[in-house]
């Protein structure tokens, strides 16, 4: 399938961590575009709210339903229940994520390792997997599927390991897939963003700790900017694809970090 860059309408979407922050406004902006949007997410009543609210401000159709990717028979769940309701997908946005305040390593325990592993890793792996197997099978063949990364996926943040390395190894799973698809039509790429003024930022404007020790307020920008660019993404056709995109407030403090 080489869809027109014009052509979405009907066209399906997943966004995990659709609920909330980066994720609806993700999800509203697809919408917008023309796709039809499951969003999924651990809390029922947040999604359903959401679902609502951002079929009443955009007029585009919200399916909502309630997910934890970090296990594998509810993501098996959350695709069937796709398939059952519309049949395939085109789009999986791989969002949903967690992160932890700034942690020494020596101090993180075991459980705060392993879910972040899971939330940000186990999941996107798991969210692929069943992306490939219904994208494989579906008629016209193929679909897209875009992860969040962060600035971490190349920079690392002090104090930020269980984090990083998942972002690390989302590029490397951004890779694979991209690799992996080919043959079926299944493009894959990566957005890595930084300082998008969500709840998880709003920290940012007290200060964060910095590699050289000091503590900064770092400059944040939309989460719209965000949503553009994903958008971008997912409307180009299935014979190109944009393998890394990166996002950030202009003068977050990256190039030239550390």
């Amino acid at each position: 399938m080489t869809r027109a860059s014009s052509d979405v309408k009907n066209a399906i979407a997943l966004v995990t961590g659709g609920g909330t922050g980066i994720g609806r406004a993700i999800a509203k902006a697809l919408g917008v575009a023309g796709f039809k949007v499951v969003i999924s997410g651990r809390r029922a009543d947040v999604l359903e709210k959401a679902a609502h609210d951002l079929s009443e401000e955009t007029g585009a159709e919200f399916l909502a339903v309630a997910a934890d990717v970090s296990d594998p028979n509810s993501v098996r769940c959350l695709f069937d229940a796709i398939s059952s309701h519309y049949g395939r997908l085109d789009l999986l946005v791989n969002n949903a994520g967690m992160g932890l305040p700034a942690v020494p390593m020596e101090e993180l325990s075991f459980e705060q390792w392993n879910a972040i592993v899971g939330a940000n890793l186990t999941g996107a792996f798991l969210c692929t997997q069943q992306a490939f197997r219904l994208m494989k099978a579906q008629e016209p063949q193929g679909g897209r599927i875009i992860n969040n990364g962060s600035i971490s996926a190349t920079t690392p943040r002090p104090h930020s390991a269980p984090y990083t390395a998942t972002k690390h190894a989302i590029t490397g799973l951004t890779k694979s897939t991209a690799l992996d698809g080919r043959p079926f039509d299944i493009a894959c790429g990566q957005i890595d963003i930084g300082n998008a003024a969500t709840d998880m930022t709003a920290r940012m404007s007290a200060g964060v700790l910095q590699a050289n020790g000091e503590t900064a307020a770092e400059p944040t920008i939309s989460a719209e900017h965000v949503a553009r660019a994903v958008v971008y993404m997912a409307t180009l056709p299935l014979d190109a694809n944009v393998l890394s995109m990166t996002v950030m407030a202009t003068k977050m403090p990256l190039v030239g970090r550390g």
